[in-house]
């Protein structure tokens, strides 16, 4: 029987920086696997590396030491334009600050990660995906005329649109009041759910970590115990 690898394999992986000559550590000694459809939550205090560590997982940057492998492929054996290729294969995101192009509407936004990846019907696959998060209305909108929660649907119908094999989500509920931040996140566990998608995300509200089947906790660059 051929070995199921995790979707995301992390060893002894540390980020230090300069800091005015003197090494700073973020991260240090981290270690951990994730399975194809986990839902895990990375929670720790301000400053404390959470959202460092997932743009290492992204290969937005580079570790000072250690390893990732997603689906078995090392980014460290991967160059810059490589890990953008390999982004886009099997990754989606969701921001705190939405991200999205303010040039573009609603739908052109969500078509932009499908026609990069050279997507057939692109532009039927980002309709469907609106609708399902409730902005059949709102196809020709740009983010100016878009709510924070309109935004933030548009950023879930363009993570999940490409049918990633995991999603990484940085505080996605961070710039959205209680109530259209608690809508976000039960729209984004329903389709999460449904795909069958992978799910890393990086939260400060325990509520929403306790939603994951597992909690990563990150103290001064380490993992708890």
């Amino acid at each position: 029987m051929a070995e199921i690898l995790p979707v995301v394999d992390v060893s002894n992986l540390g980020k230090t920086v300069d800091n005015g000559g003197e090494p700073l550590t973020i991260l240090q000694d981290i270690t951990f696997s994730v399975a194809a459809g986990e839902t895990v939550a990375i929670v720790g205090a301000s400053g404390s590396g959470k959202s460092t560590l997932l743009g290492l997982l992204a290969g937005l940057d580079v570790p000072s030491a250690g390893e990732i492998r997603l689906d078995g492929i090392a980014l460290a054996a991967l160059d810059e334009d490589a890990r953008a290729v390999q982004r886009g294969r099997m990754l989606g995101f969701v921001f705190q600050s939405f991200q999205l192009l303010p040039s573009l509407t609603a739908l052109e936004n969500v078509m932009l990660p499908l026609e990069l990846a050279g997507a057939k019907g692109a532009g039927d696959t980002a309709r469907d995906w609106l609708q399902r998060v409730g902005l059949g209305q709102r196809l020709k909108h740009y983010p100016k005329h878009l709510s924070g929660g309109e935004q933030q649907r548009v950023a879930l119908a363009r993570a999940f649109a490409p049918a990633p094999r995991l999603v990484l989500a940085d505080e996605p509920t961070g710039n959205l009041d209680a109530v259209t931040g608690q809508q976000i996140i039960d729209l984004m566990f329903d389709l999460n759910d449904k795909q069958g998608t992978t799910l890393i995300l990086v939260t400060h509200d325990e509520a929403i970590a306790a939603r994951c089947g597992r909690v990563l906790r990150i103290q001064a660059g380490q993992l708890a115990a």
